[in-house]
């Protein structure tokens, strides 16, 4: 059998004559008949290779030395050092429509599964079943997607803390580029994907295809191209040795590979992910509402009277949800002390949170908390009670310390009754709408029961976020990790928006929020204004800049607007109303991004049926006196579009005024995107935003 699995943007061929392999991943092919898939799947196998086995090699779904396959393995297991390479043969396939599922067995069974979403997002993964009556110890499951010899360029991510996701790139050569995260979360550093594309590629040109692990512990993304030439992208869970060992009978559910292609650039890639994301069931429906968070307005200086103050700046601001941070709980007057003990610190509230709760939804506001369930402070009582509790080695030593705190040990069955019964009555007793959920330090020698426990401690956290869920379905969660450190599309399964960083420094923020936007659509993208010295940077920047960046995004702000002049909270209020005009726009509309040749400055558009919104954002000093036409792509090329400059937050810094900059311009959107637009010369760190309407 051979399938033909086809979006409106990409084709999948899987020969399924044998064990399961893509013969194609890539350009649609049209409809295609059961000759014509055999000789399409005949006529990819590859020759016999001098010093190779004498058959031809698959690159199969599950790659295996078995089949003669050199590369990275898809399972790595072994019954005490026996059963070490599994003989499986395919025994059945169930087709139905865009899902395909492959049943392999031998030593161990295995089921293979592939999905096929109308926006051309694919998704694999690997259940691997003892069957045997010995345990079986997985080493590893991870699932490989083939890709063309046109792929020659490779792009992933790094990053640290309050400067996550910037792009590198490197040619597609022979050999490995692994990327494992073993810090016990997605990581600051972790890519967000890889992306294998033709020379050159960008946001709106190239072929592209883009693997995803959809995994919060630890975990490996690779891209590797074999000795004689084929490319393979792949991925799965890095299990520490002994971490995963089956009982007969017992199954392992490799992490969801996420999978896009397109014909159009990086953009094409979003694009898919985007679409996708917004089709699921549980993607936030109702528009997403202003939010004031009070870190970087009070940190842990919680005084009623101070905070009742700024929430009433915030409602004439115009703000829509006003969010406790840090500092509300027992003990909790700086970072060292109080992790664990979930209850309301009688001496900073002695009346609970309700006078302060009661104020803001007053104003009209909803209320939200933050929250650390996962960390414990040693100076804590519940750590003074519950010592045992902790994710440890299991020799009698603790983790090194970090942040002041170490790790609750989720598959504990009391600690995690304990955690869910102290959330569950919080947002029982009070009227809380939402919870920014953060996770602040990196799962080291995390082990449970004497053994590794990141697996375990990764899918009680998933419960943990499930159970709460299902007792309080209208409370929204964010995932906030340091900021961006647990961002991947499985904690987003549970959550309605990630904190992309902890930096609100609008420079750093135009990178990070850049390419948090690969996968993810804007609205779900904390994005807020920060006050005008960057609490994590240090740098001083004009409030037109920090709204222009945080439009881009779901809007909030994280300052103490109480203390902003009065001129500043006018202009803030005109961004919020600005912001609340453009949101349907902003999370609904196709992100857009220009190959703009200037690296200097970037371009960054939302585009809908009749209108869209453009950013120049000039992030550095230009080489050149006079910089390039700005081009919008990504609009109806035979429709008119009247455009126009906007200044929801005052006129940015201008080095040199170009002719009629402030007119309303008439172009075709072909024109737009071929020809462009002029805008000022601008000061570094300015935006320039323009609102297009069709005419």
């Amino acid at each position: 059998m051979i399938l033909h699995l086809r979006a409106d943007t990409v084709s999948l061929v899987v020969d399924a004559r044998d064990l399961p392999t893509v013969v194609h991943w890539g350009a649609p092919l049209g409809e295609l008949s059961e000759e014509d898939l055999v000789t399409i799947a005949d006529g990819v196998v590859p020759p016999v290779a001098n010093n190779a086995p004498d058959v031809p090699v698959p690159i199969a779904l599950l790659p295996s030395a078995r089949q003669g396959y050199p590369g990275r393995p898809g399972l790595r297991g072994h019954r005490d050092g026996v059963d070490w390479l599994p003989t499986l043969r395919l025994i059945s396939v169930r087709h139905n429509g865009s899902t395909a599922t492959f049943e392999l067995a031998g030593t161990v069974r295995v089921s293979s599964t592939v999905e096929l979403s109308p926006s051309g997002v694919l998704r694999l993964r690997h259940v691997v079943t003892n069957d045997g009556t010995e345990p079986y110890v997985v080493d590893g499951v991870e699932a490989a997607l083939p890709v063309p010899a046109q792929a020659t360029e490779l792009m992933d991510f790094t990053g640290r803390w309050v400067r996550e996701k910037h792009p590198q790139r490197r040619s597609f050569d022979p050999g490995s580029w692994v990327r494992e995260g073993r810090r016990g979360r997605t990581g600051h550093d972790a890519t967000p994907a890889i992306l294998a594309g033709t020379a050159g590629f960008g946001f709106r040109a190239g072929e592209v295809w883009a693997v995803h692990v959809a995994w919060s512990g630890n975990h490996v993304t690779y891209a590797e191209r074999v000795h004689e030439g084929r490319g393979v992208l792949g991925g799965g869970e890095v299990l520490t040795s002994g971490e995963v060992v089956l009982a007969p009978g017992e199954t392992y559910e490799s992490p969801w590979l996420y999978a896009a292609y397109s014909a159009a650039g990086v953009d094409g890639i979003s694009s898919a992910f985007h679409t996708w994301m917004r089709a699921r069931d549980t993607h936030p429906a109702r528009p997403r509402p202003v939010v004031l968070n009070t870190w970087e307005a009070v940190y842990f200086d919680h005084d009623l009277d101070r905070l009742r103050g700024l929430a009433d700046v915030a409602a004439r601001t115009g703000v829509e949800r006003f969010v406790l941070d840090d500092g509300w709980f027992r003990h909790r007057r700086d970072d060292h002390a109080g992790l664990g003990d979930w209850y309301v610190d009688e001496g900073v509230w002695p009346a609970g949170l309700a006078p302060l709760i009661e104020h803001v939804t007053g104003l009209g506001m909803e209320f939200g908390i933050w929250v650390e369930p996962e960390m414990v402070n040693p100076d804590s009582d519940l750590y003074r009670a519950h010592p045992d509790w902790v994710l440890a080695p299991g020799d009698g030593t603790l983790p090194p310390p970090s942040r002041n705190q170490q790790v609750l040990d989720l598959a504990n069955a009391d600690a995690f009754a304990y955690l869910l019964d102290r959330l569950d009555e919080l947002l029982r007793d009070n009227d809380i709408a939402f919870l920014k959920w953060d996770h602040n330090r990196d799962l080291i020698a995390a082990g449970h029961g004497g053994r590794p426990g990141v697996h375990e401690q990764t899918l009680a956290a998933y419960r943990l976020f499930d159970e709460l869920r299902a007792r309080h379905p209208g409370v929204e969660i964010e995932s906030c990790s340091s900021g961006g450190a647990r961002t991947d599309l499985e904690i987003l399964a549970r959550t309605d928006r990630v904190w992309a960083s902890d930096c609100n420094d609008a420079l750093e923020r135009q990178t990070i929020q850049r390419w948090t936007a690969l996968l993810l659509p804007l609205e779900l993208i904390g994005a807020h204004v920060g006050p005008p010295r960057s609490h994590t940077t240090a740098r001083t920047q004009d409030l037109s800049f920090r709204v222009a960046t945080a439009l881009f995004g779901h809007f909030g702000i994280e300052w103490d607007i109480a203390s902003a002049s009065a001129a500043d909270q006018e202009a803030l209020a005109e961004a919020v109303a600005f912001y609340k005009e453009l949101r349907p726009l902003l999370h609904k509309g196709m992100l857009v991004r220009g190959d703009h040749p200037d690296p200097s400055a970037t371009v960054t558009g939302v585009v809908a049926r009749d209108s869209a919104v453009f950013a120049y954002a000039q992030l550095t000093s230009s080489a050149h006196a006079v910089p390039p036409p700005v081009r919008l792509p990504g609009l109806d090329p035979d429709r008119r579009y009247e455009v126009t400059p906007v200044f929801p937050a005052g006129r940015p810094a201008v080095r040199q005024a170009g002719p009629p900059d402030e007119a309303t311009r008439v172009l075709t959107g072909r024109a737009l995107a071929e020809v462009g637009v002029r805008v000022p010369v601008l000061m570094p760190e300015q935006a320039w935003l323009l609102r297009l309407t069709a005419t």
